[in-house]
């Protein structure tokens, strides 16, 4: 009994080593991308709009992860032991989980730091909810009608059409309305937490923000 548990075990955890190492490749790429974009570069090219919009492509990865929570629901079911789902389970999915979302975290950051760094430093609350927005609408794509970001490229004409159509919806717009508060509401908290754990002299701005919202956390 104990050796099939093992072995149903394993068989869940390789199943799902394939998509986590996948889904947390694509929530690293945008975080990638905005050490290079935001932290090195200056938004003066062809290029870097390039890379800028690519970014925006694949940020929506990041947040995706939370809704693989699904999965682990599924795999209770099939395992069926309480200290293999607390022990093993439920820290994996943990940590692919907070993984993903601190990338979506840190890529904002960063976005944040190069607009404090141009004199924007105003815009990044905005920003911040833009895209926040944007993302939601994002993950509602790829949760329920299976976009990826390269379907920007690859099936354009879908995208528009077939998205636009169905976020337009009742049921949509609500599920797309309670990711953005989702989404914000643990960025505000990540948010802090990440700053938190920095070097009190690497964090530009967060004594500061006290006295002025628009000043960034960096």
């Amino acid at each position: 009994m104990k050796e099939e548990l093992i072995a149903r075990v394993v068989q869940v955890l390789r199943i799902n080593m394939s998509w986590m190492t996948w889904n947390l490749f694509l929530a690293f790429i945008p975080l990638a991308l905005s050490v290079l974009l935001f932290r090195f570069r200056r938004g003066s090219s062809l290029l870097w709009w390039l890379g800028f919009l690519v970014f925006y492509a694949f940020l929506p990865n990041a947040p995706y992860l939370l809704t693989d929570v699904i999965h682990l629901i599924d795999d209770i079911r099939t395992i069926q032991s309480v200290w293999m789902i607390t022990l093993v389970l439920i820290p994996l999915y943990l940590l692919v989980i907070i993984g993903g979302f601190e990338a979506y975290v840190i890529s904002l950051i960063n976005w944040g730091y190069y607009l404090h760094r141009i004199g924007k430093s105003q815009w990044i609350w905005r920003v911040e909810l833009i895209t926040h927005f944007l993302c939601a609408i994002g993950v509602y794509w790829g949760r329920f009608l299976r976009f990826n970001s390269w379907d920007l490229i690859t099936q354009p004409d879908a995208l528009l059409t077939k998205g636009i159509e169905e976020i337009l919806g009742k049921q949509p717009l609500v599920i797309i309305a309670i990711t953005f508060v989702v989404l914000a509401g643990l960025y505000w908290i990540m948010k802090r937490v990440t700053l938190g754990l920095r070097r009190p002299d690497s964090r530009i701005g967060i004594n500061s923000e006290r006295a002025n919202s628009n000043t960034p956390n960096i």
